[in-house]
């Protein structure tokens, strides 16, 4: 295969060839701990460290992180790794020709959300690194050099993913040894504060021990569906299963709960989660820089992968299908830069609600999947259905949409806020004995297999006769 073939095929949403999918398990691997290290690492450490001590909060979101991934990767992996499609796609034998604009909105909402923090956490990082360094004066944390910086972060990560996912790639390969550097802070805050690390006790701890354990394990839940608009962009490059779940489970999965220790540790002994700020307490200046410098290229390497997920997920809406990559590439980025630009203060006081609001909807979209795939449709996926709406093709169900999955979906976004309200944090006397993330699955799960019964009678969706259950 050329270059121009391998490049065509990364900017498309058509299935990729097996010749086409040339990701071994050691690239993957790398690629995916690099997307997974950035700051959101911190942001998720500190919110455990406000209910659990340093083990604890360690143990319960490491076993959420875990569950969560192996959720997301039973939901979307089958049908991405099998065919070579990516998340978005995936949703089309569930929500239909059309009623997977749906899920695609959900991604694309998103990513351009995570990005924009990522982002605006890049500028601010730079700005602060220009200042420790002595290249940016007092008057560098006025308000211009923070959307200047956007402007050239988006900039750059326009002309790397000129080359598709080899741009993706090549970013991964520079900036790997970042989480290194972060198990580095890491290893240095448990070395000098040990005794203080773990006589701390959390700010925010709430008198029934089981609640602050199950918001630990819902917490590292979130943290890891929020995966799934990125894992089909990633994991369609790799030629089978087997290479996938390991480093899927590694790379994509354990940096998150090992690097949210950073953020942990700090907010339990120094009261913050920046690394820099706890480092220049730890080591002196330099570490700082160092720390900045980690921060700095961390968020960099996670929007890369982030603005490819979404462009890709673009190419399924026919108006953009035949339009160039670097038109897809411009819509995906310009939002990014405008909110970096714009409104970068605003953004970061109402992010907390705005992504509460958006991670609701992942658990029942996985819950949706895994019963389609492993049980109504028992693994059998018509990737040709996949790309044809046309009137009478398996997926196009009632023009288009499939009501069980949207009343799935709908019913799993009302268990979850039942027991857990994402914005006030306050749950129902059953959520420390079930977290909000899990029967949030179930209920989407259940209420789809009982409405998708009705559509295989219907003889609708593209269920073979032999799948009937009832």
């Amino acid at each position: 295969m050329t270059e121009r073939q391998s490049l065509l095929a990364d900017e498309s949403a058509w299935p990729m060839l097996p010749a086409e999918r040339t990701w071994g398990a050691a690239r993957l691997t790398l690629t995916l701990a690099t997307t997974a290290a950035a700051t959101w690492c911190y942001l998720i450490g500190e919110s455990v460290g406000s209910y659990l001590g340093f083990i604890k909060g360690g143990i319960a979101l490491s076993a959420g992180c875990f569950i969560g991934m192996l959720l997301v990767l039973l939901a979307a992996g089958p049908a991405c790794v099998r065919f070579g499609i990516d998340s978005v796609a995936s949703t089309k034998p569930q929500f239909g020709t059309r009623g997977w604009i749906v899920p695609g909105v959900l991604q694309g909402v998103s990513i351009i959300g995570w990005n924009s923090l990522l982002i605006i956490f890049f500028a601010k990082s730079a700005v602060q690194l220009g200042v420790a360094v002595g290249l940016v004066g007092a008057a560098g944390r006025g308000p211009y050099l923070v959307p200047l910086l956007t402007s050239f972060a988006c900039g750059v990560i326009f002309v790397a993913l000129r080359r598709g996912a080899s741009g993706v790639s090549l970013v991964s390969n520079i900036l790997f040894a970042h989480v290194f550097v972060g198990l580095w802070m890491l290893y240095l805050l448990v070395s000098h504060r040990w005794p203080e690390l773990i006589a701390a006790r959390p700010a925010l701890a709430n008198p029934g021990r089981l609640w602050n354990y199950t918001t630990g394990v819902e917490l590292g839940i979130g943290a890891t569906l929020s995966w799934w608009p990125y894992i089909g962009a990633m994991i369609r490059m790799a030629p089978n299963g087997r290479t996938v779940v390991l480093p899927v489970m590694i790379g994509m999965c354990a940096p998150v709960p090992l690097l949210s220790l950073i953020g942990l540790a700090g907010v339990l002994v120094l009261k913050s989660s920046d690394p820099a700020e706890w480092l220049r307490t730890v080591g002196g200046p330099s570490y700082a820089i160092i720390s900045l410098a980690f921060v700095t290229a961390a968020n960099f390497g996670t929007t890369t992968a982030g603005i490819y997920a979404s462009a890709i997920g673009l190419r399924n809406f026919r108006a953009l299908q035949r339009r160039s990559w670097t038109t897809l590439l411009l819509i995906t980025i310009t939002p990014v830069a405008l909110v970096g630009i714009f409104i970068p203060e605003l953004f970061f006081a109402r992010f907390g609600n705005f992504l509460a609001l958006i991670g609701v909807s992942f658990a029942p979209l996985c819950g949706i999947q895994i019963v389609d795939y492993f049980v109504l449709r028992r693994r059998r996926i018509d990737i040709r259905a996949i790309y044809a709406d046309q009137p009478g093709r398996p997926y196009t169900f009632w023009r288009g949409f499939n009501p069980a999955a949207l009343a799935a979906l709908a019913a799993g976004c009302s268990v979850y806020i039942g027991l857990l309200n994402p914005l006030s944090y306050r749950s129902s006397a059953l959520y420390p004995y079930l977290t909000a993330s899990l029967p949030a699955v179930a209920a989407a799960a259940l209420v789809y297999f009982l409405a998708g019964l009705l559509v295989i009678r219907a003889r609708r969706g593209g269920y073979a006769p032999e799948q009937e259950i009832i």
